[in-house]
């Protein structure tokens, strides 16, 4: 074995742990990395101020923010399955983190820290147990509209939840209509020098989009605020910077704390492992379907779960995917995850060199930025298709968006995962039914309801029910079938049942058919079914209802069930033999 053979079979079984590593190793340096390391800079000249704003959410030094942000980066482009996702701080994370470490830490501060460190640590081991258990498998609940409707709803998060550092004063509320009303009742307290800044800001933003489109618009933008505010002393007028922050890279040690608290962290970590993952997964599924790829969930929790433990190691705290630096990654033209291996690279260089400058950077010129990447993130052109396909279907995903923006990210996963689970259940519980019939030069059966020329057959009725028949629509089943047997001829000597669309059918469902049997033998009307006679059988035999005359009854296909019924009764109208 050659050389190459080898090193490309060992890239093969990395590849099975790290998916990172083979894609890294096949990337496309002259096609990809002018649009990737554009992207990159734009993702870190927003990260590095976000950062520092979270860890002050989560109570800590804003440099932790930024340890937070760096190795986690490195740790996805390894381990995780999307192109696109930035894996760093977020504010949802940031509350839960603080909500259970605090009354923990009593304000010792120093406790604190390590608390959140060790929290961090098991949720990452948390997220690396449940990718062995495979239950990446319950993102799989949610349908297209509600990745839409979840994409939107971040668009307009992102939108409202900056839209006051863009006027100078704080919104407070949560919900769509609070917080306009609080913008509204505000606009009186708008600061001109924050207000100039913001809107010289959207200025830099969108003439580098249009004439500088391989520049990064946000690092732009971000500069040139920052030299504003230093030459004209705009900090002094009251418009607000970063401040300060403390350069070099983080040390890595071991945090100590006391054994009592283990119980206490180890329950906070499971349920911030869950919370994180499905705000994680739920961004990453997004960008994968708004760009027409996969991901594979039970991968990212591994990688989550990686991020998170270089995140404990290198004095950080929770991280997930993030939102909106992802979506500032994809509007800057990011193509994989080597935007984020050039974000970190970034970050690193200006914690090591570059915190001075950064401390100018106005909170005004970050909320622009946010903002204008929310405008490219929201995602009209797929409502309009999906308006033109299924408009109910609109509907779930208007609502996704509403629970995103009135109760947060985190809390309207629960609202998504409602929303999939009433959608699979209605669609399982209450499947379309058809009657078939046979058209003219057309082989096949067709529904009578979508093709209203198809002809039925004199003393037959055909029934096709397109779902499973279990304990939760098993009544619903017989009721339609009754219903089109007295919807049939009066002279219905066979029913007949297409199998080949049910899937499964448990006991309760066995039972259903029985009784339907029962009640059209008591009107003269035999029960057949064709279609998966393998399957019927088992099943009958499995729940002890099988009959040796089942085996008349039960064929494999529906030309089969009808040439014993031209056999049995008589030629039909149309040819029993066409498929």
């Amino acid at each position: 074995m050659s050389m190459f053979d080898k090193e490309k079979n060992l890239i093969e079984r990395l590849g099975r742990i790290a998916p990172g590593v083979p894609a890294l190793a096949r990337y496309r340096f002259t096609a990809d990395f002018r649009r990737d390391l554009i992207a990159g800079l734009s993702v870190a000249a927003v990260a590095l101020p976000v950062a520092v704003a979270y860890a002050q959410l989560a109570g800590f030094s804003p440099v932790v923010g930024l340890y937070s942000s760096i190795l986690p980066l490195v740790a996805y482009a390894i381990f995780g399955t999307s192109r696109q996702l930035m894996v760093n701080p977020d504010a949802a994370t940031c509350a839960m983190i603080a909500a259970a470490v605090a009354p923990l830490a009593a304000g010792d501060a120093e406790l604190y820290g390590s608390l959140a460190i060790v929290l961090t640590f098991f949720t990452g081991l948390f997220c690396i147990a449940a990718s062995f258990l495979r239950l990446g498998a319950l993102a799989d609940f949610l349908s297209k509209p509600i990745l839409v409707g979840f994409l939107n709803g971040i668009a307009i998060s992102i939108l409202l939840g900056q839209i006051g550092k863009l006027f100078g004063f704080a919104i407070e509320s949560g919900g769509i209509v609070p917080r306009l009303l609080e913008f509204i009742a505000k606009l009186p307290q708008t600061h001109g020098p924050t207000l100039a800044v913001g809107l010289g800001s959207f200025a830099v933003l969108f003439l580098a989009r249009r004439f500088l489109p391989r520049w990064p618009a946000a690092l732009l933008a971000l500069v040139a605020s920052a030299i504003a505010v230093a030459l004209l002393k705009l900090d002094g007028r009251g418009v607000a910077i970063l401040g300060s922050v403390p350069a070099g890279l983080p040390p890595l040690r071991w945090p100590t704390f006391s054994p009592e608290h283990l119980p206490s962290l180890v329950a906070s970590a499971a349920g911030l492992a869950l919370v994180l993952f499905s705000s994680g997964v739920l961004t990453a599924r997004s960008f994968a379907a708004k760009n027409r790829y996969e991901i594979d969930v039970d991968r990212e929790f591994a990688a989550f779960g990686a991020a998170n433990l270089v995140s404990a190691l290198s004095q950080g705290f929770a991280v997930t995917g993030a939102d909106s630096r992802t979506a500032m990654g994809d509007a800057a033209g990011g193509r994989t995850q080597v935007t984020g291996l050039v974000a970190a690279t970034t970050m690193a260089a200006v914690l090591l060199f570059l915190t001075d400058p950064l401390q100018y950077v106005p909170i005004a010129a970050l909320g622009a930025v946010l903002v204008f990447a929310s405008l490219s993130l929201f995602d009209v052109r797929s409502l309009r298709d999906i308006w033109r396909i299924d408009r109910r279907e609109v509907g779930l995903s208007v609502i996704t968006t509403l629970g995103v923006v009135a109760v947060g990210a985190i809390d309207a996963i629960l609202v998504a995962v409602v929303l999939a689970l009433v959608r699979f259940v209605k669609l399982t519980a209450r499947p379309r039914d058809e009657v078939l019939g046979k058209m003219e030069g057309l082989p096949g059966f067709h529904s009578i309801e979508r093709h209203p020329e198809a002809k039925t057959f004199p003393g037959l009725a055909v029934y096709r029910f397109n779902g499973p028949i279990t304990f939760f629509n098993a009544v619903y089943f017989k009721q339609r079938a009754l219903a089109v047997a007295d919807a049939a001829d009066p002279a219905l000597q066979w029913f007949v049942i297409d199998a080949i669309p049910i899937s499964h059918i448990d006991v309760t469902g066995l039972y259903a058919l029985r009784d339907l049997k029962e009640t059209l033998e008591a009107r003269g009307t035999k029960l057949i079914v064709a279609g998966r006679k393998t399957e019927f059988l088992d099943w009958l035999r499995e729940s002890g209802l099988h009959r040796p005359e089942h085996e008349e009854r039960i064929f494999p296909t529906l030309r089969q069930a009808l040439k014993a019924y031209h056999r049995e009764i008589g030629p039909a109208e149309a040819p029993p033999d066409e498929e």
